[in-house]
């Protein structure tokens, strides 16, 4: 199961979203600026706040996107991942 950790203001993780969609890719999405338990499984599985994260079955396929990510927990601010 694919499961993408992400930030509603976050640009990259639309991005990622649109990928996954476009590949027809089954995903469970998570918005870990709403949803703090969510927040703190990512934070706990990559030891970073960067998003998005693409996990699959519990392990880490990817942190950001295309090089690019932004920093989860905060106002959303852009950085190279």
């Amino acid at each position: 199961m694919l499961e993408l950790f992400g930030s509603s203001g976050c640009p990259y993780t639309a991005e990622m979203r649109e990928w996954l969609e476009f590949s027809r890719r089954d995903f469970v999405e998570f918005d870990v600026d709403a949803d703090s338990a969510a927040f703190h499984r990512m934070r706990e599985t990559t030891g970073q706040r960067t998003v998005p994260v693409l996990l699959e079955d519990g392990k880490v396929l990817q942190i950001g996107w295309q090089g690019r990510g932004c920093v989860a927990g905060e106002s959303p601010q852009v950085r190279h991942a």
